[in-house]
Protein backbone atom coordinates (compact mmCIF):
# COMPACT_ATOMS: atom_id res chain seq x y z
CA UNK A 1 0.00 0.00 0.00
CA UNK A 2 1.56 3.21 -1.32
CA UNK A 3 0.79 6.68 0.04
CA UNK A 4 1.88 9.25 -2.32
CA UNK A 5 1.91 12.69 -0.72
CA UNK A 6 1.90 15.55 -3.32
CA UNK A 7 1.79 18.52 -1.90
CA UNK A 8 5.37 20.08 -1.57
CA UNK A 9 7.84 19.89 1.46
CA UNK A 10 6.99 23.42 3.00
CA UNK A 11 2.89 23.28 3.24
CA UNK A 12 3.23 19.66 4.70
CA UNK A 13 5.15 20.60 7.77
CA UNK A 14 1.93 22.92 8.26
CA UNK A 15 -0.89 20.88 7.56
CA UNK A 16 0.27 17.31 8.83
CA UNK A 17 1.59 17.04 11.97
CA UNK A 18 4.54 14.18 13.36
CA UNK A 19 1.67 12.32 14.95
CA UNK A 20 -0.83 12.19 12.02
CA UNK A 21 2.40 11.36 9.40
CA UNK A 22 3.23 8.25 12.03
CA UNK A 23 -0.47 7.75 11.91
CA UNK A 24 -0.16 7.32 7.89
CA UNK A 25 3.13 5.57 8.13
CA UNK A 26 1.04 2.57 10.00
CA UNK A 27 -1.17 2.84 7.58
CA UNK A 28 1.53 1.54 4.42
CA UNK A 29 4.47 3.32 2.62
CA UNK A 30 4.36 6.57 2.77
CA UNK A 31 6.16 8.24 0.07
CA UNK A 32 6.41 12.24 0.42
CA UNK A 33 7.16 15.44 -1.84
CA UNK A 34 10.52 16.27 -0.41
CA UNK A 35 11.05 19.22 -2.45
CA UNK A 36 9.24 22.69 -2.55
CA UNK A 37 8.01 21.98 -6.66
CA UNK A 38 5.21 21.15 -8.25
CA UNK A 39 5.95 20.70 -11.49
CA UNK A 40 4.00 17.86 -13.01
CA UNK A 41 6.93 15.86 -13.74
CA UNK A 42 8.39 15.71 -10.09
CA UNK A 43 4.84 14.84 -8.86
CA UNK A 44 3.99 12.61 -11.61
CA UNK A 45 7.02 10.42 -10.47
CA UNK A 46 6.14 10.67 -6.78
CA UNK A 47 2.67 9.58 -7.83
CA UNK A 48 4.17 6.26 -9.46
CA UNK A 49 2.46 2.95 -8.44
CA UNK A 50 0.50 4.64 -5.74
CA UNK A 51 -2.68 3.15 -4.08
CA UNK A 52 -3.51 6.70 -2.61
CA UNK A 53 -2.64 9.81 -3.05
CA UNK A 54 -2.40 13.31 -0.85
CA UNK A 55 -3.46 16.49 -2.97
CA UNK A 56 -3.81 20.26 -1.91
CA UNK A 57 -3.72 23.64 -2.71
CA UNK A 58 -1.44 24.00 -5.90
CA UNK A 59 -1.07 20.30 -6.71
CA UNK A 60 -1.35 19.83 -10.61
CA UNK A 61 -5.04 18.48 -12.31
CA UNK A 62 -5.15 14.63 -11.28
CA UNK A 63 -5.36 13.85 -15.22
CA UNK A 64 -4.85 11.62 -17.50
CA UNK A 65 -1.20 11.56 -17.93
CA UNK A 66 -0.68 11.79 -14.39
CA UNK A 67 -3.25 8.83 -13.42
CA UNK A 68 -1.42 6.62 -15.99
CA UNK A 69 1.39 6.67 -13.74
CA UNK A 70 -0.73 5.00 -10.99
CA UNK A 71 -3.04 2.06 -12.27
CA UNK A 72 -4.20 0.97 -9.23
CA UNK A 73 -5.26 4.42 -7.35
CA UNK A 74 -7.98 3.92 -5.53
CA UNK A 75 -8.31 7.48 -3.46
CA UNK A 76 -7.34 11.01 -3.41
CA UNK A 77 -7.34 12.51 -0.21
CA UNK A 78 -7.47 16.84 -0.63
CA UNK A 79 -5.78 18.10 2.20
CA UNK A 80 -7.91 21.49 1.71
CA UNK A 81 -11.20 23.23 0.56
CA UNK A 82 -12.44 22.71 -2.84
CA UNK A 83 -11.38 19.57 -5.42
CA UNK A 84 -11.84 21.81 -8.27
CA UNK A 85 -8.59 21.94 -8.80
CA UNK A 86 -7.56 18.40 -8.53
CA UNK A 87 -10.16 16.18 -10.33
CA UNK A 88 -10.80 15.57 -13.45
CA UNK A 89 -13.53 13.11 -15.41
CA UNK A 90 -10.69 10.60 -16.21
CA UNK A 91 -10.23 10.25 -11.87
CA UNK A 92 -14.06 9.86 -11.63
CA UNK A 93 -13.94 7.34 -14.64
CA UNK A 94 -11.67 5.48 -12.97
CA UNK A 95 -13.96 5.29 -10.07
CA UNK A 96 -10.89 7.02 -7.39
CA UNK A 97 -12.97 8.16 -4.53
CA UNK A 98 -11.90 11.97 -3.39
CA UNK A 99 -12.62 13.51 -0.63
CA UNK A 100 -12.25 17.33 1.02
CA UNK A 101 -10.50 18.90 4.42
CA UNK A 102 -13.44 21.67 3.51
CA UNK A 103 -15.10 20.37 6.72
CA UNK A 104 -11.81 21.13 9.16
CA UNK A 105 -11.25 24.37 7.80
CA UNK A 106 -15.07 25.07 8.43
CA UNK A 107 -15.07 25.04 11.70
CA UNK A 108 -12.78 27.54 12.40
CA UNK A 109 -15.35 29.55 9.79
CA UNK A 110 -17.93 29.34 12.11
CA UNK A 111 -16.33 29.76 15.25
CA UNK A 112 -15.26 33.16 13.71
CA UNK A 113 -18.82 34.14 12.26
CA UNK A 114 -20.25 33.44 16.37
CA UNK A 115 -17.13 35.46 17.62
CA UNK A 116 -17.97 38.42 14.81
CA UNK A 117 -21.64 38.03 15.44
CA UNK A 118 -21.20 38.57 19.16
CA UNK A 119 -18.37 41.27 18.94
CA UNK A 120 -20.91 43.36 16.61
CA UNK A 121 -24.33 42.87 19.20
CA UNK A 122 -22.06 43.97 21.81
CA UNK A 123 -21.02 47.22 19.60
CA UNK A 124 -17.20 46.24 20.33
CA UNK A 125 -15.88 47.94 17.15
CA UNK A 126 -17.23 51.04 17.70
CA UNK A 127 -16.53 51.24 20.92
CA UNK A 128 -12.33 50.68 20.42
CA UNK A 129 -12.36 53.36 17.80
CA UNK A 130 -14.25 55.84 20.00
CA UNK A 131 -11.87 54.98 23.16
CA UNK A 132 -8.64 54.97 20.64
CA UNK A 133 -9.90 58.97 19.74
CA UNK A 134 -9.85 59.63 23.40
CA UNK A 135 -13.43 59.20 24.30
CA UNK A 136 -15.22 56.96 26.95
CA UNK A 137 -18.67 55.95 25.43
CA UNK A 138 -21.59 55.68 28.18
CA UNK A 139 -24.60 55.17 25.66
CA UNK A 140 -24.95 51.31 25.96
CA UNK A 141 -28.32 51.52 24.31
CA UNK A 142 -26.78 49.92 21.66
CA UNK A 143 -25.60 46.25 23.32
CA UNK A 144 -27.45 43.62 23.22
CA UNK A 145 -26.61 39.36 23.32
CA UNK A 146 -27.44 36.79 21.18
CA UNK A 147 -30.32 36.03 23.25
CA UNK A 148 -34.18 35.53 21.86
CA UNK A 149 -32.74 37.27 18.23
CA UNK A 150 -33.01 35.63 15.04
CA UNK A 151 -30.08 34.39 13.25
CA UNK A 152 -29.75 34.05 9.55
CA UNK A 153 -27.83 31.45 7.81
CA UNK A 154 -27.09 31.19 4.24
CA UNK A 155 -25.86 27.80 2.90
CA UNK A 156 -25.84 25.10 5.08
CA UNK A 157 -22.91 22.87 4.64
CA UNK A 158 -19.95 22.00 7.29
CA UNK A 159 -19.48 25.57 7.97
CA UNK A 160 -23.33 26.57 8.42
CA UNK A 161 -24.09 23.46 9.82
CA UNK A 162 -21.38 23.91 12.81
CA UNK A 163 -22.99 27.27 13.28
CA UNK A 164 -26.04 26.03 13.78
CA UNK A 165 -24.37 23.64 16.65
CA UNK A 166 -22.36 26.50 18.32
CA UNK A 167 -25.77 28.81 18.61
CA UNK A 168 -27.77 26.02 20.62
CA UNK A 169 -26.15 27.76 23.55
CA UNK A 170 -27.53 31.22 22.92
CA UNK A 171 -31.19 31.05 23.17
CA UNK A 172 -31.85 32.27 19.65
CA UNK A 173 -33.61 31.45 16.39
CA UNK A 174 -31.53 29.98 13.89
CA UNK A 175 -33.44 30.62 10.21
CA UNK A 176 -31.43 28.94 7.46
CA UNK A 177 -31.69 29.05 3.85
CA UNK A 178 -30.42 26.45 1.69
CA UNK A 179 -32.33 24.96 -1.39
CA UNK A 180 -30.05 21.46 -1.19
CA UNK A 181 -31.00 20.93 2.19
CA UNK A 182 -34.17 19.57 3.52
CA UNK A 183 -36.54 21.15 5.73
CA UNK A 184 -36.52 17.70 7.69
CA UNK A 185 -32.41 17.94 8.17
CA UNK A 186 -32.64 21.42 8.90
CA UNK A 187 -35.13 21.14 11.94
CA UNK A 188 -33.05 17.45 13.11
CA UNK A 189 -30.26 20.32 13.81
CA UNK A 190 -31.82 22.76 15.82
CA UNK A 191 -32.94 25.40 12.98
CA UNK A 192 -36.04 26.40 10.61
CA UNK A 193 -35.79 26.41 7.00
CA UNK A 194 -36.75 29.44 5.35
CA UNK A 195 -36.75 30.98 1.61
CA UNK A 196 -34.80 33.71 0.78
CA UNK A 197 -36.63 37.03 1.18
CA UNK A 198 -37.19 35.69 4.41
CA UNK A 199 -33.99 34.87 5.81
CA UNK A 200 -33.28 38.57 4.83
CA UNK A 201 -36.74 40.20 6.17
CA UNK A 202 -36.18 38.24 9.72
CA UNK A 203 -32.66 37.89 10.72
CA UNK A 204 -31.01 40.49 13.03
CA UNK A 205 -28.03 39.06 12.52
CA UNK A 206 -27.26 37.23 9.08
CA UNK A 207 -24.20 34.94 7.96
CA UNK A 208 -23.57 34.00 4.45
CA UNK A 209 -21.85 30.37 4.51
CA UNK A 210 -23.35 29.82 0.54
CA UNK A 211 -20.82 28.60 -2.30
CA UNK A 212 -19.55 30.55 -5.38
CA UNK A 213 -21.67 29.44 -7.86
CA UNK A 214 -23.54 31.07 -10.78
CA UNK A 215 -27.02 31.29 -8.63
CA UNK A 216 -25.73 32.30 -5.56
CA UNK A 217 -23.23 35.86 -7.59
CA UNK A 218 -24.42 38.83 -5.67
CA UNK A 219 -27.33 36.98 -3.97
CA UNK A 220 -26.53 39.93 -0.95
CA UNK A 221 -27.38 43.08 -3.63
CA UNK A 222 -29.56 46.22 -3.73
CA UNK A 223 -33.20 44.22 -3.39
CA UNK A 224 -31.75 42.03 -0.97
CA UNK A 225 -30.49 44.35 1.88
CA UNK A 226 -33.50 46.81 0.88
CA UNK A 227 -35.46 44.05 3.08
CA UNK A 228 -32.92 43.95 5.73
CA UNK A 229 -33.70 45.07 9.37
CA UNK A 230 -32.20 48.48 10.61
CA UNK A 231 -29.36 47.74 12.26
CA UNK A 232 -29.35 44.76 11.43
CA UNK A 233 -25.62 42.72 11.26
CA UNK A 234 -24.11 41.21 7.74
CA UNK A 235 -21.25 38.71 8.26
CA UNK A 236 -19.58 37.10 5.61
CA UNK A 237 -16.77 34.19 5.83
CA UNK A 238 -17.76 32.19 2.77
CA UNK A 239 -16.92 34.10 -0.47
CA UNK A 240 -16.70 37.83 -1.27
CA UNK A 241 -18.55 37.20 -4.89
CA UNK A 242 -21.94 36.81 -2.70
CA UNK A 243 -22.01 40.39 -2.46
CA UNK A 244 -22.62 43.46 -4.59
CA UNK A 245 -20.34 45.61 -2.77
CA UNK A 246 -20.97 48.72 -4.45
CA UNK A 247 -24.76 48.02 -2.82
CA UNK A 248 -23.28 46.90 0.42
CA UNK A 249 -21.35 50.53 0.09
CA UNK A 250 -24.60 52.28 -0.45
CA UNK A 251 -26.55 50.27 2.11
CA UNK A 252 -23.87 51.21 5.03
CA UNK A 253 -23.98 54.65 3.84
CA UNK A 254 -27.56 55.23 4.23
CA UNK A 255 -26.80 54.25 8.13
CA UNK A 256 -29.40 51.14 7.78
CA UNK A 257 -26.76 48.10 8.74
CA UNK A 258 -25.02 48.33 11.91
CA UNK A 259 -21.76 46.57 10.79
CA UNK A 260 -21.22 44.35 7.69
CA UNK A 261 -17.88 42.33 8.43
CA UNK A 262 -15.86 40.99 5.76
CA UNK A 263 -13.34 38.60 5.73
CA UNK A 264 -14.18 37.64 2.11
CA UNK A 265 -13.98 40.03 -0.59
CA UNK A 266 -14.51 40.19 -4.71
CA UNK A 267 -11.14 40.77 -5.37
CA UNK A 268 -9.27 39.96 -2.89
CA UNK A 269 -7.56 42.46 -1.94
CA UNK A 270 -9.92 45.12 -2.08
CA UNK A 271 -9.17 48.20 -4.20
CA UNK A 272 -7.55 50.71 -2.47
CA UNK A 273 -10.55 52.86 -3.70
CA UNK A 274 -13.33 50.56 -3.10
CA UNK A 275 -15.67 52.61 -0.84
CA UNK A 276 -16.00 50.10 1.72
CA UNK A 277 -12.15 50.82 2.99
CA UNK A 278 -14.11 54.21 3.93
CA UNK A 279 -16.97 53.27 6.26
CA UNK A 280 -16.07 52.33 9.66
CA UNK A 281 -18.80 49.91 10.73
CA UNK A 282 -17.60 47.60 7.46
CA UNK A 283 -14.87 45.47 9.57
CA UNK A 284 -12.47 43.85 7.39
CA UNK A 285 -10.28 40.57 8.26
CA UNK A 286 -7.90 39.45 5.39
CA UNK A 287 -9.28 36.15 4.48
CA UNK A 288 -8.47 33.84 7.72
CA UNK A 289 -11.86 32.66 8.84
CA UNK A 290 -10.30 28.98 8.03
CA UNK A 291 -6.79 29.13 8.06
CA UNK A 292 -5.71 29.77 11.77
CA UNK A 293 -1.85 28.63 12.01
CA UNK A 294 -2.32 25.67 14.40
CA UNK A 295 -5.79 25.16 12.86
CA UNK A 296 -4.45 23.82 9.59
CA UNK A 297 -3.01 20.90 11.46
CA UNK A 298 -6.45 19.80 11.88
CA UNK A 299 -6.40 19.34 7.82
CA UNK A 300 -4.01 16.57 7.75
CA UNK A 301 -5.77 14.90 10.59
CA UNK A 302 -9.30 14.84 8.75
CA UNK A 303 -7.58 13.31 5.68
CA UNK A 304 -5.41 10.36 7.70
CA UNK A 305 -8.87 9.51 9.53
CA UNK A 306 -10.86 9.34 5.76
CA UNK A 307 -8.22 7.04 4.66
CA UNK A 308 -8.14 5.10 8.04
CA UNK A 309 -11.87 5.05 7.21
CA UNK A 310 -11.74 3.95 3.48
CA UNK A 311 -9.26 1.08 4.02
CA UNK A 312 -11.32 0.30 7.13
CA UNK A 313 -14.20 -0.49 4.55
CA UNK A 314 -16.02 2.03 6.29
CA UNK A 315 -17.92 4.96 4.53
CA UNK A 316 -16.38 8.39 4.25
CA UNK A 317 -17.65 11.18 6.02
CA UNK A 318 -16.68 14.24 2.85
CA UNK A 319 -16.49 12.18 -0.36
CA UNK A 320 -16.76 14.16 -3.35
CA UNK A 321 -18.51 12.86 -6.14
CA UNK A 322 -18.67 14.32 -9.51
CA UNK A 323 -22.55 15.30 -9.16
CA UNK A 324 -21.58 17.52 -6.31
CA UNK A 325 -19.17 19.36 -8.34
CA UNK A 326 -22.18 21.98 -9.78
CA UNK A 327 -22.78 23.04 -6.29
CA UNK A 328 -19.44 23.67 -4.08
CA UNK A 329 -16.84 25.95 -4.56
Amino acid sequence: MKIAVLLEKKLRKILFSETTLNRLSSLGEVVCNESDSLDKTVVREILRDADIAITSWGTPCLEQEMLDAAPNLKMVAHAAGSVKSVVSDALYARGIKVISCACALSRGVSEMALGMAIACAKNVFAYNAEIHAGKWPTDTSVVNELYEINVGIIGCGFAGAHLVELLQNYGVNILVYDPGQSAEYIQAIGAHKVELDEVFIKSDILSLHAPSIEATKHMVNERTLGLMKHDAILINTARGSLIDEAALARCLQSGKLKYACLDVTDPEPPAVDNPLRQIPNCIFTPHIAGLANNGKLKIGAHACAEIERFLGGKALETEVTKEMLATIA
